[in-house]
């Protein structure tokens, strides 16, 4: 078998996470774990602010942790379709990698607020995603976005 990786997903509202974590997974021969539609399941009608979203999200990573950390140490790859979009999400995410032993892979898509906003209009208008954000709250969570750095300590590929 060989060496398991996890994957972590980073870039902003509609840049494209879940469509690369989908391909990665299948690339990878991975475990795909997915944010919304844990949200979606767990907290139905639920998440309708940004605190929602982060208390929601804050449960689920409780449970995730060991789940993850106990699917690597068993050698399987996993693709964490959640956003890695600030320095405390990579810090939390990458422990996952180290308490496994194992490597990980931060996916960054690098795409600007215009484009981003133009794929959330889109999405939104076809209404198959989990949550439909409006552009304040891209704004808002936009808000909280912070590029990821080398020095992070991070193995990082960009989109």
């Amino acid at each position: 078998m060989s060496q398991s990786i996890l994957h972590l997903m980073c870039g902003k509202i509609a840049s494209g996470k879940s469509t690369l974590s989908k391909r990665l997974a299948d690339e990878h021969d991975a475990v795909l774990l997915s944010e919304d539609p844990w949200l979606a399941a767990l907290y139905p009608d639920e998440i309708k602010s940004v605190a929602d979203y982060v208390r929601g999200a804050r449960r689920i990573r409780g449970v995730l942790g060991p789940l993850v950390v106990g699917l690597l140490s068993k050698g399987l790859s996993v693709v964490l379709d959640f956003p890695a979009n600030t320095v405390a999400d990579r810090q939390w995410l990458r422990s996952l990698a180290d308490q496994a032993g194992v490597e990980h892979c931060l996916h960054f898509i690098d795409l600007d607020d215009t484009t981003c906003k133009a794929r959330l209009h889109a999405r939104n208008a076809r209404g198959e995603h989990d949550f439909a954000a409006t552009d304040a709250e891209f704004e808002l969570i936009t808000s909280y976005f912070n590029t990821p750095v080398e020095a992070e300590g991070l193995t990082i590929t960009r989109y």
